[in-house]
């Protein structure tokens, strides 16, 4: 992966630990927002700039995740990305493919919080938690065809 293209994806979760507030929070303008696809489609909204870029769609596909120091469950795939920011914190949401079976997946991601000294528990199809800085996550794992698909969700209210 090049520089500018790494330089690209590592943007939001730059921002996502920002506090991003503009002169008047309760403008919509002056909120951040990011959201990509599969195919590689970023569009952006920033109080100083507003466009869309198309990356590889390989990119999305290989992005390198990291929730709280754990890494998507090996053979995974990221298939979206979502970030909405402003005076309030920050809600993140991305979305993936895992190879194994929902159950497994939820396991994984409990046992890789553990290891990691981030407290996770189950409740029902989603893993929920706080990272170290305090910011409330939760992975819902639905199943898809003969693996997974699932979506992550971090807020963060600083």
């Amino acid at each position: 992966m090049n520089r500018a293209a790494t330089a690209v994806l590592a943007l939001p979760l730059v921002l996502a630990g920002c506090h991003v507030q503009g002169k008047n929070p309760a403008h919509s303008d002056e909120n951040v927002m990011i959201n990509a696809d599969g195919s590689g489609r970023v569009a952006f909204n920033f109080p100083f700039a507003k466009g869309e870029v198309k990356l590889p769609a390989s990119m999305m596909n290989k992005g390198n995740v990291d929730i709280g120091g754990v890494k998507l469950m090996p053979g995974s795939t990221m298939t979206g990305f979502n970030l909405n920011g402003g005076g309030d914190g920050a809600v993140v949401e991305m979305s993936f493919n895992a190879p194994a079976a929902p159950d497994a997946v939820r396991s994984y991601y409990v046992d890789q919080f553990k290891q990691k000294g981030v407290e996770a528990a189950l409740a029902g199809d989603t893993v929920t938690g706080k990272t170290r800085e305090g910011s409330a996550f939760a992975i819902k794992v639905s199943p898809d065809g003969s693996g997974s698909q699932g979506l992550v969700t971090i807020q963060d209210r600083h």
